[in-house]
């Protein structure tokens, strides 16, 4: 795929991303065109290998596509949420694949880490990611879907526990545990990696 180091306007992905919420076609097709060359090179730093990069691209835009209509604006900019999509699938096929595919340390998955602080940036921008966020990304993929989602929630969009609960449609007890357990979780893997 050719190189592209445009930005895409985050006002016209959120058009095409209301377009596929409608099913519109044509709109996704956009999107895609949009957007898929950066998610591409995005999946391809979590993956190494294009093959596997390219199955979890297809993967992120079959949920995009199902999931338009999930997305607000006032909790991502559209490339952070595709990108989370892109970041969760890529993470998904490694555990399916019983960690045989080995994740380069240097090319890891910066992007959404920096991009969940500034809804501004691009998935693309700042590659320079300390061995405490790699750790912490790592041990966050560990993390079971929606706990993570849960723990992400709470933390990088700052939401309360009662604005997770009703987010994710849940008790707010559930997620109070959710979140507790997770982070007990991630500071367990984070002492055995050493970043505790």
């Amino acid at each position: 795929m050719p190189a592209d180091t445009s930005q895409p306007d985050p006002q016209q992905l959120r058009t095409m991303l209301q377009g596929a919420a409608r099913r519109d076609a044509a709109a996704f097709r956009s999107l895609y065109d949009a957007t898929s060359s950066k998610l591409f090179g995005f999946a391809l730093r979590i993956l190494i290998k294009r093959e596997l990069a390219e199955e979890a691209l297809q993967e992120s835009y079959v949920s995009i596509w199902n999931n338009a209509s999930q997305y607000q604006s006032q909790l991502a900019a559209p490339m952070t949420w595709m990108a989370t999509i892109v970041r969760n699938k890529a993470f998904d096929l490694l555990r399916r694949l019983d960690d045989t595919v080995e994740i380069d340390a240097e090319q890891f998955d910066t992007e959404v880490i920096n991009a969940l602080h500034d809804p501004q940036a691009s998935p693309i921008e700042a590659l320079q990611m300390s061995n405490d966020a790699k750790a912490l990304a790592y041990c966050m993929a560990a993390l079971e879907g929606l706990h993570r989602q849960a723990l992400s929630l709470a933390f990088y969009h700052e939401l309360s526990h009662s604005e997770v609960a009703q987010q994710m449609a849940l008790p707010i007890g559930t997620v109070k545990t959710w979140i507790r357990r997770s982070l007990e979780r991630l500071k367990t893997c984070l002492a055995k990696r050493g970043h505790a």
